[in-house]
């Protein structure tokens, strides 16, 4: 009876050792895939929790009327490139419906005339706030100077395209 009940206890600890390795290993598995999912979250919408959610009043006058997008870009930038595309495909879509202004900060005399023009337009603190954030893309409601969307190296279309739409109805 003895060597009966250390067998099943030999097994019973066997199959509570299996099963709490394949727990640790579906665990690992789990965390990885959504702390992968996370970083991708993270990266494509709200980069840094430091960006405001307006740019600090309204835009000017020749921004009035239509949804901006705003790129904050560089040459050099491989964020850029990817969603250059993304871009160039709403410019495409919203031509005549959407402000487009792109904030180059390729080097420091770009940037000297960016922060400029950003002055003029009204996007001064925003670009104060993300000139080294560069392939960051914001949807900004031009009456109030609300930020809509921020996106970090975001190249979905599909989601410009869902806050421009809801922008559009709205203005």
């Amino acid at each position: 009876m003895s060597k009966y009940i250390d067998s099943l206890l030999k097994i019973s600890l066997s199959s509570l050792v299996f099963t709490a390795s394949m727990l640790a290993t579906t665990s690992t598995t789990i965390s990885a895939t959504e702390t992968q999912s996370s970083i991708t979250k993270i990266a494509q919408v709200k980069p840094s929790t430091t960006t405001t959610n307006s740019v600090g009043g309204p835009l000017a006058k020749e921004l009035q009327g239509k949804p901006v997008i705003v790129d904050v870009f560089a040459t050099w930038c491989g964020g850029c490139k990817n969603i250059a595309p993304t871009l160039s495909q709403l410019k495409q879509k919203y031509s005549g419906k959407v402000n487009f202004v792109v904030l180059d900060v390729t080097d420091r005399a770009k940037l000297k005339q960016t922060e400029a023009m950003a002055q003029k337009l009204g996007l001064g603190k925003f670009l104060k706030a993300n000139k080294s954030k560069t392939s960051t893309v914001a949807i900004i409601d031009p009456a109030t100077g609300n930020i809509l969307a921020i996106y970090q190296n975001n190249a979905n279309k599909a989601d410009y395209t869902k806050i421009l739409e809801k922008a559009l109805k709205g203005v």
